[in-house]
């Protein structure tokens, strides 16, 4: 059965492609509200959602900018007072115009891809959540950013992949964190990081040589696996750090 639709919107970041865009249009088809953001939402796919959806806002932010994410929280506030889910999908893993990829070996390691990596896959979620956190915190209320296994400090057995893999160990901390204080704050509050699996998406195309078949999923199937953990989820799993099944993984 379709669960009944969210009574607040439902704000996705990176929402112009992958596991955004396909929770964007999975939210939509069951009638919640969207608030979508990305860098240029009309000039991706998301466009083409507004011509079928009334439901659906678009709202352009950079978050890698110090400001991003307070300018997107103060938007949204324009178009709701509550928010039932928020879901961080906005991430980098590589980026041929910032000369970014996967380190194989220190020497790899730079600055600018620590940085840029910190920025949006751990900061940007976190400055989002202190801006939203009014919005969040009198109603129950779900707020998730995808994370990946390899963040995982105890699984990381083949090394590598500096900015990623601690970027992600970062978001897994300071989501944890955030949820040990939002048990006093907001104790409706359910925060959670969430694994998707290896999915077919921009983000992975380079690395899917070696992926079996079996193990490379497609974004609307995550999607779905992801959305059945979100609405199920309790403020008792509170800082969980989860995969698309709802197992637990280690830190």
């Amino acid at each position: 059965m379709t669960p009944p639709s969210l009574p607040y919107p439902v704000l996705i970041t990176g929402a112009s492609s992958g596991i955004g865009l396909a929770l964007t249009r999975l939210h939509l088809a069951r009638g919640d509200q969207v608030i979508a953001s990305s860098r240029d939402p009309d000039s991706s796919p998301l466009a083409a959602l507004t011509a079928r959806h009334d439901t659906l806002t678009l709202v352009a932010a950079d978050l890698t900018d110090p400001q991003g994410p307070a300018g997107l929280a103060e938007e949204v506030k324009t178009h709701t007072e509550h928010l039932s889910r928020v879901i961080h999908c906005a991430g980098v893993l590589h980026d041929t115009r910032r000369n970014l990829s996967p380190e194989k070996r220190l020497e790899d390691l730079s600055l600018e891809s620590l940085e840029y990596s910190f920025r949006l896959n751990a900061w940007a979620p976190m400055l989002l959540a202190r801006s939203l956190l009014p919005q969040l915190r009198r109603q129950p209320a779900t707020f998730a950013a995808i994370s990946a296994r390899v963040g995982s400090i105890t699984d990381n057995h083949l090394g590598g992949w500096y900015s990623y893999r601690s970027s992600k160990a970062a978001l897994n901390q300071l989501m944890r964190t955030f949820a040990v204080e939002a048990r006093r704050r907001a104790p409706q509050l359910t925060l959670l990081a969430l694994h998707p699996g290896t999915t077919d998406t921009p983000l992975s195309a380079p690395f899917q040589s070696r992926v079996p078949e079996e193990k490379l999923f497609s974004a609307d199937w995550v999607a779905e696996q992801l959305t059945v953990q979100l609405d199920q989820a309790t403020p008792e799993q509170s800082g969980s750090f989860i995969n698309w099944r709802g197992d637990p993984l280690p830190w």
